[in-house]
């Protein structure tokens, strides 16, 4: 949200007042509060009929300064996020009129005097990483005709001015030269936020507009350090696009609390994030496999979902999850949890008959109640929806006629809520789609008395919580799993998150890994999206392409809406045998299998999530934070540390990326090639680039059947290429965990383990060799 207009003047209809200088400095104990008047004191005379701010630096955490600003401190603090890491540290060291808080790697400086500056330094170093500086600390006071723009909160804002108009408070944050922004959640537009203006406000936009459906109020910068602004609420920003050298971020009302992260890396910056908002946990091996979806307004029933399942078979791609989307259930009355007798007459037998098969099952749910629904007569009459001020169930038609929302802040509308899924999990189902959560009314009142503004992008964390909570409760910490929509910050202890509704282009796969990219640098550790492409029917050249994409991502979908997903399908519109290499169908089972192959590497990166915030995808610019040349890269990523992955855009196969400096080996053709530059390929349907960083060992296993399954059965480990020497390789699953000691030299390959009597070994794409007494040995 914009209050000047250019460098010297205000908008109309803007009052400013900017905190001038720091001119009391109290010690508490490992906090310090500055008292910060706006206008610099040169007489007794001017404490009178002047506002202050009233700043107190803390640190929640190691390695991060919170930063509260209060105007009025009596006025209603608003809502901030779950800080479950949280714990009291600091030192403050007072010297003379300096003071600073000192948190690990992180240092805050305040002095007293003017003009206002706090800065925040690295500890060891003494480097600035940003600073409020002068006019950037602000309380701005606006009339009801005010000429500023709301941004997609559009009406919602008008709900928070009285007659008197609006006041909010803000912060503006030093740039420094070629410093860039990233994160604040899934947003599709460019992967580098300088210059643009972004709203934290969930809303259901799709992904070829500027709205989010995960906003985080979290940025990080390639300068070493992270911010996260402590609040539920709607959140504005203009990062370098009002004040070209700051990031600005503002909150209406009295008061405004934000975080910075100390570094000096932004995998060390995601670690302190996550740390203090909550971790990802590991989820299931099975959920890396490839799901499958009835689509959404296509016909179906069991013959349908068995005709699918048996072409998967028999054309020998493995498939793991089967999901069912909304019309499980009756039309007009979701969601009331009840499948539609005249299509499933059967579901538990159904269900059964599909786990037979070795398959889980996944059914969409969201947190809306349609008239129609016997639920929502029992829920209305209890008091578990939504409510107007006038006590009136709140309700609209959009979506579902006559629809309410189920009160999460209600302890029994929650645990009413869970009994309906445990009595799905009971019948056989293993998880849930949870839908939508974006579409929050703010005319409302809450059982539990919370501000309709923040409840607004927090509801989708009650709502996933909820459904998280059920599922760890029934199937154990480590199976748990949903699909979700929506989230905002902290969301990311409740995964998988998927990239909502794509259309089914070139351009709309771009901006879904774009999003993909901004949410890993939100602390998202796994993420997927429609393969092909949500809305519309793509032609054959771009369901393949984005075979290979979906299928090299944390998490893999095919879902559609109005039709099909299966591969065969694009054989007979295109008119191409199966057996083709070429084909949709070739090109799934090579991509399927691959995939399930590299179970044992991705339970393992899931692991590094649990445990340090790194994501699974990992944008370039998170791997490889010394290299310049990573700052923009938005078409290609890192999945895990070990493999780079750069997806064709285009029918043709022509691709464009950048590889990093050292030697990289194909992992599809087992060529190696030098980097540090860019680099132009073409590639068939059945390829793209796929590269091994030199000296990684790679684990991996049978993946013919799909990811379900044991990583400790005789896996296989692929050296590849790079500098002599000895390093070690793991596999995890749930407590066991087994270590391989890689020695390699000019002439050979030696693999040793204690913990796995049964492995292969090979050289790149040679031939394996395998296990004498624990040891391998490969001559070079």
């Amino acid at each position: 949200m914009k209050f000047t207009d250019g460098f010297w003047q205000l908008r109309p209809g803007v009052e400013a007042l900017y905190g001038r200088e720091a001119y009391d400095l109290e010690v508490d104990g490992s906090t310090i509060v500055a008292i910060v008047p706006t206008k610099v004191i040169e007489t007794r005379g001017d404490t009178l009929n002047r506002p202050t701010l009233t700043v107190t630096l803390h640190s929640p955490h190691e390695g991060v300064i919170g930063v509260r600003v209060a105007h009025h401190t009596g006025a209603r603090r608003p809502r901030g996020f779950e800080l479950v890491g949280a714990s009291e540290c600091g030192e403050v060291v007072r010297d003379g009129h300096e003071a600073r808080l000192v948190s690990g790697a992180i240092t805050a400086v305040v002095r007293l005097g003017a003009p206002w500056r706090l800065e925040f330094r690295d500890t060891e170093t003494g480097r600035l990483l940003t600073s409020s500086g002068e006019k950037a600390l602000g309380y701005m006071r606006t009339t009801p005709d005010a000429q500023i723009d709301p941004g997609i909160v559009g009406d919602a804002r008008a709900t928070l001015r009285s007659e008197q108009g609006q006041a909010y408070l803000h912060e503006q944050l030093s740039l420094g030269v070629g410093e860039v922004v990233y994160g604040l959640g899934e947003r599709f537009g460019p992967f580098v936020k300088n210059g643009q203006s972004v709203d934290i406000w969930n809303a259901d936009g799709g992904t070829s507009s500027e709205q989010a459906y995960k906003n985080v109020p979290f940025y990080l910068t390639n300068r070493g350090y992270g911010v996260l602004v402590n609040d539920a609420r709607h959140v504005s920003y203009e990062i370098g696009s009002e004040a070209v050298e700051r990031v600005q971020f503002s909150v209406a009302g009295e008061h405004l609390e934000y975080f910075v992260f100390a570094g000096p890396t932004p995998a060390a910056v995601l670690d302190r994030y996550t740390a203090l908002t909550g971790r990802a946990p590991e989820v299931p091996a099975w959920s890396y496999g490839l799901w499958l979806s009835t689509s959404f307004t296509t016909d179906y029933d069991e013959q349908t979902v068995n005709s699918f399942i048996d072409g998967m078979t028999e054309r020998d791609i493995p498939l793991d999850v089967f999901h069912f989307d909304c019309f499980w259930m009756r039309e007009f009355t979701w969601c009331d949890f009840e499948w539609d007798p005249r299509v499933f007459p059967d579901p538990e037998g159904m269900l059964a008959r599909l786990h037979d098969r070795g398959l889980r099952v996944s059914v969409w749910t969201n947190p809306y109640l349609g008239q129609r629904s016997r639920l929502f007569r029992e829920a209305a009459e209890k008091g578990y929806l939504v409510r107007r001020a006038d006590g009136s169930v709140w309700q609209w038609d959009m979506w579902q006629a006559g629809m309410g929302l189920v009160d999460f802040t209600n302890p029994d509308a929650r645990r009413w809520y869970q009994e309906h899924l445990r009595r799905l999990l009971r019948q056989g189902v293993d998880t849930f789609k949870t839908d939508f959560g974006e579409r929050i009314p703010l005319d409302v009142v809450y059982f539990d008395g919370s501000d309709p503004h923040d409840m607004h992008n927090r509801y989708t964390h009650l709502y996933n919580e909820a459904v998280f909570e059920v599922l760890e409760e029934q199937r154990g910490r480590g199976e748990a799993v949903v699909f979700a929509r929506s989230a905002t910050a902290g969301g990311q202890q409740m995964p998988v998150h998927w990239g909502g509704d794509n259309t089914s282009s070139f351009e709309s796969m771009a901006e879904s890994l774009r999003g993909g990219l901004s949410l890993a640098m939100s602390g998202f550790a796994y993420w997927s999206h429609d393969i092909g492409g949500f809305e519309g029917r793509p032609d054959p050249a771009v369901f393949k392409r984005w075979l290979a994409f979906g299928l090299l991502s944390s998490h893999s979908r095919l879902h559609g809406s109005e039709s099909y997903r299966v591969p065969w399908l694009f054989d007979e519109a295109e008119g191409r045998d199966e057996s083709d290499p070429q084909s949709a169908v070739s090109v799934t089972r090579r991509f399927a299998q691959l995939k399930a192959s590299l179970t044992p590497y991705l339970v393992r990166i899931g692991r590094e999530a649990r445990e340090t915030g790194l994501p699974l995808m990992r944008p370039m610019a998170l791997a490889f934070p010394d290299d310049p040349a990573m700052a923009y890269l938005d078409r290609q990523y890192m999945l895990g540390a070990d493999l780079l992955v750069a997806p064709v855009f285009s029918a043709d196969g022509d691709v464009e990326f950048f590889l990093p400096a050292g030697q990289w080996t194909s992992l599809l053709t087992g060529e190696s090639v030098e980097g540090g530059s860019w680099r132009r390929e073409r590639h068939e349907f059945d390829s793209l680039p796929l590269y091994v960083r030199a000296g990684a060992t790679l684990v991996t296993g049978d993946g013919s059947r799909g990811a379900d399954y044991d990583v400790f059965d005789a896996p296989r480990l692929i050296v590849f290429p790079g500098a002599d020497g000895e390093r070690a390789a793991t596999i995890v699953s749930g407590d066991r965990t087994a270590t391989f000691r890689v020695e390699q030299t000019a002439d050979h390959v030696r693999i040793t383990s204690a913990d796995v009597a049964a492995f292969s070994a090979a050289i790149a794409n040679g031939e394996p060799h395998h296990t004498a007494d624990g040891t391998v040995t490969i001559r070079r």
